[in-house]
């Protein structure tokens, strides 16, 4: 009987496959790193083949676990964003490394277009900004610098794709080439918009010079996206659904109402807020983007992005050795009765969201000989709250105000920081004892395609978790933001 659901989170350091039951409860799970490389300063990127290596690899253990393939009802697919893959459409086989979101080498070619006065433009149409973040200058990046390849892409030969769209080529044995909206969305080649509005966007294609014929057809979040290949995963296995994993996030907390909000800490952090029919415009450097496209259920929604938060941890443990496994950082922060006037911006690769400084790099002050590697592991866990709190303002700015924080993410395990968090963001913090809320996000798109759930039932469902209030007095949280915007200033300067 087919009762159960196989979920494929691909992230940025690892993929898994999840396998959920009709109460979307974890029934099994299998996970496998991906490496990242570091060819050259701001560049990041990783083995397409190995992306595909080891999300295969990963299914096949979870199903076998699960109880084999003839469980499985449907597939749901969320994946890392704006991660860039041109592909042979003969062979499947990537032209270049996949170039990942946090790469910044085309940042010259983004201030060559912003200085031409380009960046209203863009934003007018796609809701995003000028920034090596998103997909369109890196797709250009490789049809400039791999031999052959414009010409390939102008002929119909090659294909692109977000990890979503590359996995989905392989797992249907090259008969789809698709995405879906939330991704499109991230490509600075997207028409802002719901349904009918939205669509490839012939200016942007232009302007970033992208033959069509290199870009997949765009689906609802929930759709038919054909079946896999029979003897990859031991029967052909309905695809029901894929989704950009901060969206899928926001699915997953139940943020189907506007104004409602979660925020992600993984290698980076995501702020979402939904916001409704509307189409979101900012004037603070928020980026527009869709949030879902449902079964009777479609919204856009406003996000702002941090560039590192769970990176900083991973850098306090590995790099400077301060702290040997990443929980310890909870003691740590909690061991001291203040932060010292020590501040971390950790801009290992720029700001991101309200500031969007991609040249921008970090700093550690306010340094005396009484600080010890507590107060830097302190001042890297603070940075993360004021990196929110700073969302929030701009987020308020454009008239999303939020009430109320939803967390989820590796980090939000941490109670001191959960705690200050809420105390220095002047906000209720909701975790859900369930953390895996971007898989989860994927498995309910998934089930409404295939009918076991309404985005109605899936709103109004319970979830147990922890509720942090915020009762910090009002003058120390002001002394600490003035501290963090001192901090901040320098970066910035």
């Amino acid at each position: 009987m087919a009762d159960l659901i196989l979920v494929i989170d691909e992230g940025t350091t690892s993929t898994r496959a999840i396998v959920y039951d009709r109460d979307f409860r974890e029934v099994a799970l299998a996970q496998e790193e991906v490496a990242l490389a570091y060819p050259a300063d701001g560049w990041v990127e990783q083995d397409g083949a190995e992306i595909w290596a080891r999300t295969l690899s990963v299914c096949r253990a979870a199903i076998a676990r699960a109880g084999g393939a003839d469980r499985i009802a449907a597939i749901g697919l969320t994946n890392q964003r704006e991660t860039t893959l041109v592909w042979e459409r003969t062979t499947g086989k990537p032209l270049a490394p996949a170039i990942i979101w946090q790469d910044r080498r085309t940042a010259a070619a983004c201030e060559a277009l912003k200085a031409a006065g380009h960046e209203a433009q863009v934003q007018a149409e796609t809701g995003l900004l000028l920034d090596p973040y998103f997909s369109g200058t890196k797709i250009g990046w490789v049809l400039n610098n791999i031999t052959g390849a414009r010409a390939k892409a102008e002929a119909g030969e090659l294909a692109f794709g977000t990890v979503d769209s590359f996995l989905l080529w392989h797992l249907t044995g090259g008969r789809v080439h698709a995405t879906d909206v939330t991704n499109a969305s991230r490509t600075l080649l997207y028409r802002l918009g719901l349904g009918a509005d939205g669509g490839w966007s012939g200016p942007m294609r232009a302007l970033l010079d992208v033959p069509v014929r290199l870009l997949p057809e765009v689906k609802p979040t929930a759709a038919d996206y054909g079946s896999t290949e029979p003897e990859l995963l031991g029967r052909a296995i309905p695809i029901a659904a894929m989704i950009g994993d901060q969206q899928a996030a926001l699915v997953g907390q139940g943020c189907l109402k506007p104004g409602q909000a979660k925020i992600t800490y993984g290698t980076g952090a995501f702020l979402v807020a939904n916001t409704g029919a509307k189409r979101p415009a900012s004037e603070h450097r928020l980026l527009g983007t869709v949030g879902y496209e449902l079964p009777g259920a479609a919204a856009m929604a406003l996000e702002g992005s941090i560039f590192n938060a769970g990176t900083v941890i991973k850098w306090l443990r590995d790099d400077l050795k301060l702290i040997q496994r990443a929980d310890e950082s909870e003691k740590a922060a909690a061991s001291l009765p203040d932060n010292g006037g020590v501040y971390m911006v950790p801009a290992f690769t720029g700001l991101g969201a309200p500031h969007w400084d991609a040249e921008t790099r970090g700093l550690i002050c306010g340094l005396t000989r009484a600080a010890t590697a507590a107060h830097i592991v302190r001042a890297g866990l603070e940075s993360v709250a004021y990196q929110t709190h700073d969302l929030l303002t701009a987020f308020a700015a454009d008239g999303a105000s939020i009430a109320e924080l939803r967390v989820d993410g590796g980090m939000v395990a941490n109670d001191w920081l959960m705690q200050f968090l809420a105390d220095v963001c002047g906000l209720p913090v909701l975790r859900p004892d369930y953390r895996e809320m971007t898989a989860l996000g994927a498995a309910a798109a998934a089930a409404m395609q295939i009918g076991w759930i309404t985005a109605e039932d899936w709103a109004a469902r319970d979830v147990p978790g922890a509720r942090f209030e915020p009762h910090m007095a009002d003058g120390m949280r002001q002394a600490l933001l003035q501290g963090w915007q001192a901090a901040l200033g320098r970066t910035l300067a």
